[in-house]
């Protein structure tokens, strides 16, 4: 084991400076990350071999990394900021999930009814598609120090985007399952899902923050934020593990809501000091986040790409940009809001991929369905990727909201 986490350590140093050399050309660091863990998983130069990929140490490490990401987002859930623009941010993150859903399942309904494939699979696409994969989008804001309205909108709405997307999914899921045979989620399981991580979180956020408030000392502080995380993630673990094992947790919910419990006990100057401290570690934790997203994914799909994915890649862009678009334009948003939010709502793969693992076990029966879907996202994941991290970091450049060395 020792050797495979060295190999590992490697790669993430590779990552890192392949991210340095993808800033020489004036581009996000990310893609460097994804480049590397996709040239380092099983389907490449098998650095990181499948056998790495379903260690139990690595998907504790994952875990743990999910968490302290999570920290980015909650520390935005303040409630002296929400309370001016929660409607607003609650109408636009229904707007272009409900939007993408739509634009998806309706794209693929006309396909499947004139192909004679089951038009109940372009629900499923819809739902996969609902998917919006933090990391990439953080990673860019963290690089570059992103601020201003489309940053503070996309941070909270990313939060509120995931918990819409598992009720969407694992409700078509629970749907699909009753027309064919194979394990699925119970539809009473789905508000576990949602709250019991956020349950972890606050449970082991309050002390934290009652500790924070007491000290101004750094290494305190950081220890403090670290074992916080470390508890939050064994909890979630053990709960995961030992009576909930036919489901999957979401560990950055639960390290958002253990964040956002003691961000709003801290005052603001504490809380931007807790922030900064931890930033380094939050660096780690996005890069582990992309290479980890980029390892699994196989490049050869990309020259077998066919029609269903370039009409899921440009359907669910469509959505998610006007949908976005919609919601803030109806709720008087700032300007830069309705015109590029959309643009950093498409980073995507981690989430599809997890959702498409489900579904196929879903439809084990359908072997042809599973085909179609494992096919279809998995070449998507790869092409949209790249292509997401560029636009939305163009949305950020557009928003005149990445920060100048």
């Amino acid at each position: 084991m020792a050797v495979y986490i060295l190999k590992w350590a490697a790669i993430l140093i590779l990552a890192f400076l392949a991210g340095k050399l993808m800033t020489k050309f004036k581009m996000p660091s990310i893609l460097g990350w994804l480049a590397v863990g996709i040239l380092s998983g099983p389907h490449a130069l098998e650095l990181m071999p499948q056998n790495i990929l379903d260690a139990g140490w690595y998907k504790i490490i994952l875990m743990w990394m999910q968490c302290a990401f999570g920290l980015m987002l909650g520390s935005e859930l303040v409630w002296n900021k929400l309370k001016r623009s929660g409607k607003a941010l609650i109408t636009t993150t229904l707007a272009q999930s409900l939007g993408t859903f739509t634009s998806v399942s309706l794209a693929f309904g006309i396909l499947f009814a004139i192909t004679k494939v089951p038009v109940y699979l372009a629900f499923v696409f819809g739902g996969i598609a609902l998917a919006t994969a933090p990391a990439p989008a953080l990673s860019i804001i963290n690089e570059f120090n992103a601020k201003g309205p489309v940053t503070s909108t996309l941070l909270p709405m990313a939060i509120l985007d995931d918990v819409v997307g598992i009720v969407i999914f694992f409700t078509i899921n629970s749907l699909v399952a009753g027309k064919v045979s194979g394990g699925t989620v119970p539809l009473y399981m789905i508000p576990v899902m949602i709250f019991l991580p956020v349950l972890i979180g606050v449970i082991v956020g309050f002390p934290v923050g009652l500790l924070l408030c007491k000290t101004e000392k750094k290494a305190s502080i950081l220890a403090i934020l670290l074992s916080g995380i470390t508890v939050t993630m064994m909890a979630g673990w053990l709960l995961n593990t030992r009576l909930l094992s036919n489901i999957t947790l979401n560990y950055m919910l639960m390290g958002v809501s253990f964040s956002a419990v003691f961000s709003n006990m801290l005052t603001p100057v504490q809380l931007a000091n807790a922030s900064n401290y931890f930033s380094p570690v939050l660096g780690l934790a996005l890069l582990t986040a992309i290479v980890d997203l980029g390892a699994p994914l196989d490049y050869h799909l990309i020259l077998g790409a066919g029609l269903y994915t370039f009409i899921y890649i440009a359907a669910r862009s469509f959505g998610k940009y006007f949908g976005a678009r919609i919601g803030a334009t109806l709720t008087h948003m700032p300007d830069t809001v309705c015109k590029y939010l959309g643009l950093t709502l498409l980073p995507h793969s981690g989430v599809s991929l997890v959702f498409t693992g489900i579904i196929c076990s879903t439809l084990v029966s359908a072997p042809e369905l599973v085909q179609i879907i494992q096919g279809t996202i998995a070449a998507a994941a790869i092409i949209n990727e790249f292509i997401a991290v560029i636009a939305a970091k163009k949305g950020f450049e557009l928003a005149n909201e990445i920060q100048k060395p």
